[in-house]
């Protein structure tokens, strides 16, 4: 009786797990269609507003000045021998100085990190890349060179390559992501962890699923799922749609801050629009919902953790839920009136908070700004 019972719970405990991933797959399968459909009746207005434009963009063949301007540092590239692709990366700062690497988010690459570039190379060997399918990197054409482990093992070859064997790491949105799983895996590399609006991964997966709201700004992430769409939506009407994720009321740089100007844009339009940019920038979500939940999830690096207060695409409460994870230091800051893009509005902000944190003591309380 007593072996029938334990059969019994064994196969009641799988039955719920299947149900569950079924259950996992089928949201994001039906949120990927519903998302589809709001797509196509868009595309459908604007082909009916603007019918002999719309599907007309243009690939920038020469990159704007600022992306030549010598105070940001120097151009770079490294061939990483495992994986075969060579990355770029700008870097300043003295050789032999501890290592800050900057790790960026989507839609970006290295120039989003400009301010932190000028501000850090006094004191350390900074160096900003542009992450695989990026900018100047190698952009990998399978959507299985995207998961987590290349990602991470990424930063750990290139960090390996400029000569050290630790680093304190930076990263916004993806670039954030990504930093939280290298923390997670190689703790020993990781003097200390700084992350820009960009929760702990199972903060983010646990949180989506529970609040509806979040689910809901972050449709973009089934959306993104499809092949070959969601670059023609992003490119359409010269790129429309990147221009305003940059500079709407909405979701744009610089609502209480910095505007982002004309030549900033340009830059990253020169960026997005080359061949094949926006598939190796939409690669990293394609693979993002086979990745999760994570294995392991705890970070043993003091963090600080900076949010922007009306970031539109994260609800605030998962900042301070990531505390959950560190098994360190933690320093929270929410920076009023800040998006999404905060190291790029409020740069001064952000690094006055940053400074703070590489010089203070461990052990102190978290507080917000």
């Amino acid at each position: 009786m007593a072996r029938v019972l334990h059969n019994l719970l064994i196969f009641i405990i799988r039955l719920a797990l299947k149900i569950r991933v079924l259950g996992y797959w089928s949201l994001i399968y039906g949120y990927c269609a519903l998302c589809t459909i709001v797509a196509l009746l868009k595309l459908w207005w604007n082909i009916i507003l603007r019918p002999t434009t719309i599907f007309q963009w243009a690939i920038r063949e020469t990159p704007p000045a600022c992306l030549n301007d010598t105070s940001l540092g120097t151009h770079c590239y490294v061939r990483i021998k495992e994986s075969g692709l060579r990355f770029h990366y700008v870097a300043a700062g003295e050789r032999g100085k501890p290592l800050m690497l900057f790790l960026h988010g989507f839609p970006e690459f290295w120039f989003s990190w400009r301010y932190q570039l000028r501000e850090f190379k006094s004191e350390f060997r900074v160096v900003a890349i542009d992450m695989r399918g990026y900018g100047e990197s190698d952009l990998p054409l399978s959507t299985e060179s995207y998961c987590f482990d290349n990602l991470v093992t990424d930063v750990k070859d290139i960090v390996e390559y400029l000569g050290y064997n630790r680093c304190c790491l930076v990263g916004h949105d993806w670039g954030g992501t990504i930093a939280w799983l290298f923390a997670i895996h190689y703790p020993e590399m990781v003097t200390k962890l700084i992350v820009l609006n960009c929760p702990h991964p199972s903060v983010f997966t646990d949180y989506a699923l529970r609040h509806p709201s979040q689910l809901l700004k972050s449709s973009h992430f089934f959306f993104f799922q499809l092949p070959r769409f969601p670059e023609l939506m992003l490119s359409i009407n010269d790129f429309k749609a990147l221009k305003a994720l940059f500079t709407s009321r909405s979701t744009g740089i610089g609502r209480k801050g910095r505007w982002l100007t004309t030549e900033d844009l340009e830059a990253y339009l020169y960026a997005l629009s080359q061949p094949g940019a926006l598939t190796g920038a939409l690669n990293y979500y394609r693979n993002v919902f086979s990745s999760l939940p994570l294995s392991q999830n705890h970070v043993r690096s003091p963090v600080l953790l900076l949010w922007g207060e009306r970031d539109a695409f994260l609800e605030q409460e998962m900042a301070e839920a990531c505390r959950l994870y560190i098994r360190n230091h933690f320093r929270l800051n929410i920076i009023s009136g800040a998006s999404h893009w905060l190291q790029q509005d409020q740069p001064d902000i952000v690094n006055t908070l940053i400074w703070t944190f590489l010089k203070e003591g461990e052990g102190r309380k978290s507080y917000r700004n």
